[in-house]
C-alpha cells in the first residue's frame, strides 16, 4: 500500500524563520566589514511590499546583496567569520551557511555598477542610490530594485515585478524614468499578467 504524502505548515514557518535569521547574520557580518552594501532581490521586494500589504509578501530562500567589487576581500573575510563558506558559481561569488551547505539558500553577491550577466541590458545600480529599512538594514531604492528585476527578467523576477505592481508601488512616474528597453519589458508584463 503506497504511503500518503505528508505536509507540514510548521516546517514552512521554520524555513521562513531560517531565512530571517540568516539575513540578520549576513547584515551583522557586512556591517562589521565596514563596507557599503544593500539588500536587493526577493528580500528587498518583500520589504517594500510589506510596507503596503502584509498579505502580499512572498518569501524567498536566498539572499542577494549589492556590494562593490573592491570590497570583496573584506566582505568575504567577514562572512566567513560569521560561519559562511564561499563558493564561486558561474563566476560569481556566493556564500552558503556552513551548517547547511545548500546553494538554494545562498548569499549571492552582486557587484555595483556591473552587469550581472553579459546579456543584461543595463548594469546593477551603484551603491549611492540606497534607502534604509525600518530595522536599519541598507536596501536599494525602489527604482533601482525595479531596474534590477527588469534587467534579469527570469520567471521569479517577473513574479516579484507582479507583486510590486499589484500593491501599486510601480507608479507612472517610476515607469517613465526607466530606460526604453526596461520600460518595454514592464509594458509586456502588464499586457500579459499570467
Amino acid at each position: 500500500m503506497p504511503m500518503k504524502p505528508t505536509a507540514s505548515f510548521g516546517a514552512v514557518d521554520m524555513a521562513e524563520e531560517k531565512v530571517a535569521k540568516r539575513l540578520r547574520r549576513v547584515v551583522k557580518a557586512l556591517k562589521k566589514a565596514g563596507e557599503p552594501f544593500a539588500v536587493v532581490g526577493g528580500n528587498a521586494v518583500a520589504a517594500y511590499v510589506a510596507r503596503v500589504d502584509l498579505t502580499a509578501v512572498r518569501t524567498t530562500r536566498d539572499i542577494d546583496v549589492l556590494v562593490r567589487r573592491a570590497s570583496l576581500d573584506r566582505i568575504s573575510e567577514s562572512l566567513e567569520k560569521a560561519g559562511f563558506v564561499r563558493r564561486d558559481v558561474l563566476g560569481s561569488p556566493m556564500f552558503v551557511d556552513s551548517k547547511e551547505m545548500s546553494i538554494r539558500s545562498g548569499i549571492h553577491l552582486i557587484f555595483a555598477g556591473e552587469k550581472v550577466r553579459a546579456e543584461h541590458p543595463t548594469a546593477a545600480p551603484e551603491l549611492s542610490d540606497l534607502g534604509e529599512s525600518e530595522e536599519g538594514i541598507p536596501i536599494v531604492s525602489l527604482i533601482s530594485l525595479l531596474r534590477m528585476k527588469l534587467n534579469c527578467f527570469r520567471d521569479k523576477d517577473r513574479v516579484h515585478l507582479r507583486d510590486l505592481l499589484d500593491v501599486g508601488l510601480i507608479t507612472p512616474g517610476i515607469e517613465e524614468s526607466l530606460p526604453e528597453v526596461l520600460r518595454e519589458r514592464l509594458d509586456n508584463l502588464k499586457r500579459n499578467p499570467e
